[in-house]
């Protein structure tokens, strides 16, 4: 019983060591790790493959195009990133005679933009580059017998690195056109990249004419030359594009356009690593501020500071409210701050949300589940965070993210589609129906606007008030856009033939199909919503869930007929939203990224207009005449731009809100002390409980331990008595 007594003792003064519910080990305590959280695990981390946010999250940080957007600038404002300068283009009219830069799209043949790189850029640290005595390279000819107990890059104990050179650049580039990577963008880039189809038709032939023993073997695209793109010299690269196209240099921010060394390719395809998961899509390697070290997507990913950065500072301008929000205190100081980035995979949310309380992750966005907790809001619209956050110094962020949130209607379905009076009027009536405001209000808790147009705040094209409202379902009230009532629905439905929902010639009711891949009791809720918005002009909604893969598959071949999307800018151009309801964009015709399958002629003529045009008022107008022609049409139900609101504890400083530019994990600074203090604070054991359970506990077992103690005596002391009788010596006979 002592023994038991020093162990509560024991127990009870642990509540004085450090908390009990860190779930990173103690030897990461007070380290410069930055800590944060996904909740979709990444499934491409190669550059010519990954187009999702939560691969950006990482291959942005790794890779490095040669340009980059300003952190702190808005509007967003192209810097260089490995390019020595920004580069310009030179316009050039079908005989090669070179053209001034305002000259009209109309003569402009093609465009040439020269690239010229910074020298003395190294790669990571990477068992691609690692050679022998003799400079012969260590693992380029790895067969399967090779790599049996190999899991990961540790197993080739030997890393080099080398530098930067345009080469790289170029063999990128090529990459697109690979017949066996499926790039999401080559269908776009052929468009505008001299050469680049042609070199995607040659790739394809030379794959067939390989038996089947060599069709997995490394495709060495330096054989091959793409005519659009050329090495000048050993840092300066040239591109050529059809027409004019001043987007394009947005495009050159983004992974596709990284670098990527041939020897990383040749190692990565060799016999065996696919099976082995030793891949680039596995294991990217690049020039930038981070390497991946860690890499499981069930639970998590670690980033880590590549020693063979090239540096570089923090800004020192931004915009008025950077300084007074702190974000320029770190003017010059050299980049990245942080030592490593560990995130961890959380399904749910609920313990994402608590484990950010309780300080495990740095920063958090807002569910909403949590939102009541996080966040208040004032009679004015005021936003404010609550006092319980105040009092632990957490901080609030919100912006008007540059995304759009969208249904789509497939305009190749019979009922929905085509540019027939009929269907057209059965889309907006759909459209009307639907309460975009209500929604938000509902599910966003208030986290949004409603959108008028395919184009979010933030980007040239967009209107604010009167002048940019949908006049086809917004009437302006009282100095607000105000949704038109629901009569003007039901109006429209029997003027498409369907008065009160039925068929004006059969009789049947009219049923609408929507395909999506939402389950679970949150979406549920959203489903039932829909539903009652069908219902208000008695129309029939039925839900088909299904998976991903079928989902996508159903997009792809135009079998969906109704379908919730969203877009989220890959740069801050009106082409970037407007071409997803371009026609030679069309999923199922082009593999693109029209989902709806929509195509209007003079639409599609004044997109071919736009997109080369700089801003300019010039440009105001046709975006206009373009957003009329959507609005009659109605080949969307146009949803909402949300707002973003993020959380960040004190400890974390240079947090700035963006869609757009993703490598921001550089700018980011953590106070470790103040970290674990805090931490320390919140975290602490709560002993008293458990102490009087188990005191409650002793007493219950107190009796029973004393009386079995009186048993253990008492029978002691009888078999003492009965050896002392048998301990009599025997006599002799």
């Amino acid at each position: 019983m002592r023994r038991l007594f020093l162990s509560l003792l024991a127990f009870a003064l642990a509540g004085c060591s450090p908390v009990w519910n860190d779930p990173y080990p103690a030897a990461l305590r007070g380290q410069n790790t930055l800590y944060s959280a996904f909740t979709e695990r990444p499934k491409h981390l190669d550059p010519v493959q990954s187009y999702s946010e939560d691969e950006i999250t990482f291959t942005a940080q790794i890779y490095e195009p040669p340009l980059q957007y300003h952190y702190l600038k808005r509007p967003y404002t192209l810097i260089p990133a490995t390019a020595a300068e920004m580069p310009k283009s030179r316009l050039f009219d079908s005989t090669g005679r070179q053209l001034p830069d305002d000259a009209e799209a109309s003569r402009v043949a093609y465009s040439d933009y020269v690239v010229r790189i910074k020298p003395g850029i190294r790669y990571q640290p990477h068992a691609a580059f690692a050679r022998s005595a003799d400079g012969g390279y260590l693992y380029h000819a790895i067969t399967p017998a090779n790599l049996e107990n190999v899991h990961d890059l540790s197993g080739f104990p030997k890393m080099d690195t080398r530098e930067l050179t345009a080469d790289d650049y170029v063999y990128e580039i090529k990459r697109l056109a690979h017949p066996r990577l499926h790039s999401p963008i080559l269908g776009l880039m052929s468009e505008y990249i001299v050469g680049l189809s042609d070199l995607a038709a040659r790739l394809q032939a030379f794959e067939k004419t390989l038996p089947a023993a060599k069709k997995e073997d490394w495709l060495d695209l330096r054989q091959f030359p793409l005519e659009g793109v050329e090495t000048l010299d050993r840092y300066t690269y040239r591109i050529r594009i059809k027409g004019k196209y001043p987007q394009f240099l947005y495009w050159l921010t983004m992974p596709f356009f990284a670098s990527l060394p041939w020897e990383a390719d040749r190692f990565h395809s060799q016999p065996g690593m696919a099976q082995r998961n030793l891949t680039l899509d596995w294991y990217p390697i690049g020039t930038g501020p981070f390497m991946l070290t860690e890499n499981n997507p069930n639970a998590r990913m670690v980033l880590a500071k590549n020693p063979n950065f090239r540096g570089e500072s923090y800004p020192c301008e931004g915009e008025p409210e950077d300084a007074a929000a702190g974000r320029l205190v770190d003017c010059g100081k050299a980049l990245p701050f942080v030592d490593k980035a560990i995130f961890t995979r959380e399904k749910e949310q609920i313990p994402y949300w608590n484990k950010f309380l309780q300080g495990y992750y740095d920063a958090s966005g807002i569910s909403s589940d949590g939102f009541d907790q996080a966040v208040q809001v004032s009679g004015a619209g005021d936003v404010s965070l609550t006092e319980g956050m105040q009092a632990q110094g957490i901080q609030l962020l919100t912006s008007v993210s540059t995304s759009t949130f969208y249904m789509g209607f497939n305009m190749l379905d019979a009922l929905l589609g085509g540019n027939g009076e009929s269907a057209r009027k059965l889309r907006q009536a759909i459209s009307l129906a639907i309460d975009q405001e209500e929604f938000i209000s509902i599910f966003q808790n208030g986290r949004g606007i409603a959108a008028q147009g395919p184009i979010p705040p933030g980007i040239f094209g967009y209107k604010e008030g009167q002048a940019g409202i949908n006049p086809e379902m917004y009437r302006w009230v009282e100095g607000r856009a105000q949704r038109t009532n629901i009569s003007a629905a039901k109006r429209l439905l029997a003027e498409a033939g369907y008065p009160d929902g039925r068929d004006a010639k059969s009789g049947e009711p009219l049923v609408i199909n929507l395909d999506t891949t939402a389950a679970g009791v949150g979406n549920k809720s959203r489903i039932d919503w829909l539903a009652k918005q069908f219902q208000k002009i008695d129309v029939q909604l039925v839900v088909r869930n299904t998976d991903y893969n079928r989902f996508q598959e159903k997009i792809l071949k135009g079998a969906a007929q109704l379908f919730y999307f969203g877009w989220n800018a890959d740069y801050p151009d009106p082409e970037n939203f407007m071409f997803l309801l371009y026609g030679p964009q069309g999923k199922v015709k082009h593999q693109g990224e029209n989902a709806a399958n929509y195509a209007n002629p003079e639409y599609d003529r004044l997109f071919e207009e736009m997109r080369a045009m700089d801003n300019s008022p010039a440009r105001q107008a046709v975006i206009d005449k373009m957003l009329v022609i959507l609005r009659h049409d109605a080949p969307w139900v146009w949803g909402f731009h949300p707002k973003d609101y993020t959380l960040h504890h004190a400890w974390l400083a240079n947090r700035k809100p963006t869609k757009v530019g993703n490598n921001t994990l550089k700018y980011q600074r953590i106070d470790p002390a103040l970290r674990e203090k805090l931490r320390g604070e919140w975290n602490k054991p709560i002993v008293w409980p458990i102490v009087l359970l188990l005191l409650a506990a002793l007493a219950v077992a107190y009796p029973a331990w004393r009386n079995y103690r009186r048993f253990e005596r008492a029978t002691a002391r009888e078999s003492s008595s009965q050896v002392g009788l048998s301990t009599e010596t025997p006599g002799r006979g």
